[in-house]
């Protein structure tokens, strides 16, 4: 719950309105341990960011929570959003709707 409200009032705030705290990073093993650990995450979503950092995104096996990680090449992993309630979509063909 504290997750989704953290996320929540992010949002509500202008940009310029937010003094950016430090990111929450550590090496990757440790991260994923530690959403192992308290919330049974893993890993459900990869891609490479433009950045050349790898953007993971995990949830537990019902959604209850998800958490997303960007990784940069230096094997440091930084906390970029978490939240409640995953729902997975299923893929489209290109040439249909995806809602």
């Amino acid at each position: 719950m504290w997750k989704s409200a953290l996320l929540f009032a992010a949002l509500c705030l202008p940009v310029t309105a937010i003094a950016a705290p430090p990111m929450s990073c550590s090496p990757r093993p440790d991260v994923l341990s530690q959403l192992a650990q308290k919330f049974k995450e893993a890993p459900v979503a990869v891609g490479l960011a433009n950045n050349g950092g790898l953007l993971e995104v995990l949830t537990n096996g019902t959604g209850s929570t998800w958490t997303i990680i960007i990784t940069m090449p230096n094997g440091v992993s930084c906390l970029v959003a978490a939240g409640e309630d995953w729902q997975p979509t299923e893929h489209a063909a290109l040439d249909e709707p995806l809602i």
